[in-house]
């Protein structure tokens, strides 16, 4: 049993082998390299249309059948190039690795501040115009009930009138009273305001709305192919600078760099390893998983953007949480008050005299009362918060940086891997390049010194004139 799966362990060592062989140099010696070749490109092919699908079905919302055909029509070329061509291999090998670099980083930030446009800052938008309508749907109320009080206070005086009436009738002489009051409310040029207000306050949402709008399409359908084509232009700058500037990033010691310099100390010719503990801070060995100075210094910097675009984000959440809280809290406190009683009761006292005596007495009351509501309750506002919407997605997307970052450092060195695997004679170029770069550091140092300990020599008179001059702490001349 052991022995079988030590077996079958060494086939798919030798099986995984063959494979990175053929889609890293793409030898086809026979029909079994050539299907295997095929397999893989098929594969790879497959995972980016698949991940293109569903960025044209849930993110742009496309038709199954539109983004399908897209879709496949990529996959197809796709296959097609990637069998040809060995730089389209590692171009978009490197696209694969690339999402942890900074384009990568850069568009997920893009999309995380779009995120919080479109929901936050728009519901904060949203929750300010309803504030304003719920202002002009109250005062409108209020225009209709400012009679209320003048008709209570006509009744009033109605009902004075006639008891003035009743009173002045003596029979003999009978003194008629024709009270007539019409409330008037000039109030046209307030209307034509309240409409001028709301008319400007609905095309600023309209316009706001629109813009934003616009401005997700746009993100969302152009944003996304111009990074395509602007990563894939660094990718193919940076596979040329591999292939042919020898001084591009060339200070990582791989595995190829190692055997090269084993084969010199095997022919006696000059060799570098093991490296001097100068040059161990200037030259790193990969793949290696301890990240050095220099390494965390580009986590580092990496991450200085996304912590900025953190706090922003964090601040326009926040504005949008302290406004909901606010109209809430403003909502709550206006439906909670009561109605103002305003209190207005009249009475009225009649005594009938006959020559100074009184022999009657009659005695009238009357209430004309109202209430008046500070803030009609159908107007009051009502808020609406979106926190959900965009603290999850954004939380997810934070999690993705954080994981980048994490990973930034050792992405360049992957980087260097992969080039390696596909370019096999710049690789050993850039490693004959890096050798003799060291060798000829190490010749500069040592004549240096060497010209330091000769100069140092001429100063020490002891060594030219022993008799006369003694080294320091040396032994004393006896007279």
């Amino acid at each position: 049993m052991l022995l079988s799966c030590i077996t079958m362990r060494k086939k798919l060592d030798e099986v995984l082998f063959i494979t990175v062989d053929v889609f890293t140099t793409g030898k086809r010696d026979g029909l079994g390299r050539t299907i295997l070749l095929l397999f893989c490109c098929s594969i790879f092919s497959f995972l980016l249309s698949s991940v293109l699908l569903l960025y044209l079905l849930f993110t742009l919302d496309y038709d199954l059948a539109v983004a399908g055909s897209i879709a496949g029509s990529f996959g197809t070329l796709l296959v097609i190039a990637l069998f040809l061509s060995n730089n389209i291999r590692c171009l978009m090998t490197l696209f694969v690795i690339s999402i942890f670099m900074k384009k990568s980083r850069n568009l997920l930030l893009t999309a995380g501040t779009s995120l919080v446009v479109l929901k936050n800052i728009r519901n904060t938008l949203e929750n300010l115009k309803r504030l304003a309508m719920s202002m002009i749907c109250n005062l409108k109320a209020k225009k209709a009930s400012i009679t209320a009080p003048f008709s209570n206070y006509i009744k009033m005086l109605k009902w004075i009138g006639d008891m003035l009436k009743g009173v002045t009738d003596l029979g003999v002489v009978n003194l008629e009273s024709n009270l007539k009051v019409s409330p008037r409310l000039e109030s046209e040029k307030f209307r034509l305001k309240l409409s001028d207000a709301e008319r400007q306050l609905n095309e600023t949402v309209k316009y706001a709305r629109a813009l934003a709008e616009t401005v997700s399409s746009v993100t969302d359908r152009l944003f996304p192919a111009i990074s395509f084509l602007v990563l894939t232009m660094f990718i193919a700058l940076h596979i040329k600078k591999y292939c042919k500037d020898m001084k591009y990033n060339n200070r990582f010691i791989s595995r190829k760099f190692v055997l090269y310099d084993e084969k010199q100390r095997e022919e006696g010719k000059p060799h570098v390893l093991p490296l001097t503990p100068k040059e161990e801070k200037l030259y790193t060995f990969i793949p290696s998983a301890r990240p050095i100075h220099r390494e965390r210094k580009a986590m580092l910097k990496f991450a200085t953007p996304v912590v900025s675009h953190f706090v922003t984000w964090v601040m326009f959440i926040t504005v949008d949480a302290l406004l909901y809280c606010f109209v809430d809290i403003l909502t709550t406190r206006l439906s909670e008050l009561e109605q103002f009683h305003v209190p207005l009761k009249i009475s009225f006292k009649a005594i009938a005299t006959l020559i100074g005596i009184p022999f009657s007495e009659e005695a009238h009351q009357m209430d004309f009362s109202y209430s008046v509501t500070l803030f009609e309750k159908k107007c009051l506002p009502e808020p609406k918060l979106l926190l959900y919407n965009s603290v999850i997605p954004l939380s997810a997307i934070l999690v993705t940086l954080v994981f980048m970052a994490l990973v930034a450092a050792k992405v360049s060195q992957l980087r260097l891997m992969v080039c390696e695997r596909f370019f096999t004679s710049a690789a050993d170029a850039r490693v004959e390049y890096l050798h003799s770069k060291i060798l000829r550091k190490r010749l500069k140092t040592r004549r240096e010194k060497n010209d330091r300990s000769f100069r140092s020599l001429i100063f020490k008179l002891h060594f030219w004139c022993p008799l006369f001059f003694q080294p320091k702490g040396g032994p004393q001349s006896i007279v």
